[in-house]
């Protein structure tokens, strides 16, 4: 007599395996891990997150330290039939220099009407209020889930120990709720450019709700928020927002390259020797508990275009890719497993293909492979390249993952 059916059923654990853009073991990518698990745990506490790290035995690096980089004007060019969002534009500057706004704002002509110029000025009180400001449980709870806490009090400091902030409020008028929201965005910028100094990667920085929550309630702390942004700073903006601008990259040169040449490096790197990546992901992937969801980032989603497309790998139920450009390379008959013309195999898994229009590295597949791909989009509402990180702390990339999980 078979008693099998009587014996306790082995209970099937889904794998996410993260096959990251670079793959290399730092703090960016331990601090993506850690918000890639807790997102997955927080509706599914049954999956199996594991990392696929490929980039520290096989991922590019600059060997001569950047010797190769000329030192030459470069161009930003951002859309010109699309008016780019000035508070985008305006944190685009803030990241680099965080007191931006407060010294266009100390360009200001100041109040000539009149007034006591020995008494107390309109500025005087605000000042006080940043001083003396001690941060309520709301805001230091939203500190807190921002990461910032350890920073935010030097981050003041610094902020108040500026020219840029004394000369703006020098020039302050009655109307103070610019100045207040303008110091909020300082203070929360020095914040983020301090972690980023520090080697720390807390999720504010590519987070753009919370960073706004945290602007938000500083300012309110500070009196009325209004949250926008003046006339006054808007005429910079809108010209910093031009189509062709060489002002960004000049003398940036060497920062940008640094920061972003990982992913085009390493896709070059891939281009050439990529059989080893896929190899390397193929392993990890025969090593995991079944079923197994890809979770693939930039360079990552073409890796596992290929391999999927090369090998039948029936253990891989569902391919995510964030910020990939796979469906690019395959339009410009440059994927290296499947010819332009040639359809995806009938094992291919399903695909979902997330992407920003912010993120100049991401790009849509529904149009090149029909009925095969699934493209999400998301606003991660930061500037490029950060827009190419900021997937994973993006809700509504969750939203559209977590419902197709096995």
């Amino acid at each position: 007599m078979n008693f099998k059916h009587l014996l306790p059923q082995t209970q099937t654990m889904t794998t996410v395996l993260f096959v990251h853009g670079t793959g290399v073991r730092n703090p960016v990518y331990e601090e993506t891990f850690k918000l890639i698990e807790k997102a997955l745990h927080l509706d599914r506490p049954d999956l199996k997150v594991e990392r696929c790290l490929w980039g520290d035995e096989l991922g590019t690096k600059l060997n001569a330290q950047g010797a190769s980089i000329p030192l030459y004007d470069a161009t930003l060019a951002l859309d010109d039939e699309e008016e780019e969002d000035y508070s985008i534009v305006l944190w685009e500057q803030l990241y680099s220099d965080p007191l931006y706004e407060l010294q266009v704002l100390s360009l200001k002509p100041g109040d000539e009407s009149g007034g006591n110029p020995f008494g107390e000025q309109a500025g005087d009180e605000l000042h006080s209020r940043v001083e003396s400001l001690n941060p309520s449980p709301e805001l230091q709870a939203k500190l807190d889930a921002a990461g910032i806490p350890e920073v935010f009090e030097s981050a003041r400091d610094t902020v108040i120990q500026s020219d840029a902030y004394n000369e703006a409020l020098q020039n302050a008028s009655e109307e103070l709720g610019e100045y207040r929201d303008a110091i909020a965005r300082a203070i929360v910028a020095q914040a983020m450019f301090d972690c980023e100094q520090q080697d720390k990667y807390p999720p504010i920085l590519t987070d753009a709700q919370l960073r706004d929550e945290v602007v938000k309630l500083l300012s309110l702390a500070l009196g009325e928020a209004e949250l926008g942004i003046g006339d006054w700073v808007v005429k910079p903006l809108s010209q910093l927002a031009q189509p062709i601008g060489t002002f960004y990259v000049k003398r940036r040169r060497g920062i940008i390259t640094r920061s972003v040449s990982p992913t085009p490096c390493d896709i070059l790197l891939y281009q050439g020797r990529g059989d080893r990546i896929r190899d390397f992901i193929r392993a990890k992937i025969e090593q995991a508990e079944p079923p197994v969801v890809l979770l693939a980032h930039s360079l990552g989603g073409i890796a596992c275009v290929d391999l999927l497309v090369q090998h039948p790998l029936p253990q891989v139920e569902l391919l995510i890719t964030a910020g990939s450009q796979a469906p690019f390379l395959y339009e410009i008959n440059a994927l290296y497993s499947l010819e332009y013309g040639e359809p995806l195999p009938d094992y291919f898994p399903s695909w979902v293909n997330i992407y920003d229009l912010r993120d100049f590295l991401s790009y849509i597949g529904a149009n090149v492979f029909p009925d095969k791909v699934q493209d999400v989009l998301v606003d991660s509402k930061q500037p490029f390249p950060r827009s190419h990180g900021a997937y994973w702390t993006n809700q509504a990339m969750w939203k559209a993952i977590i419902p197709r999980l096995p």
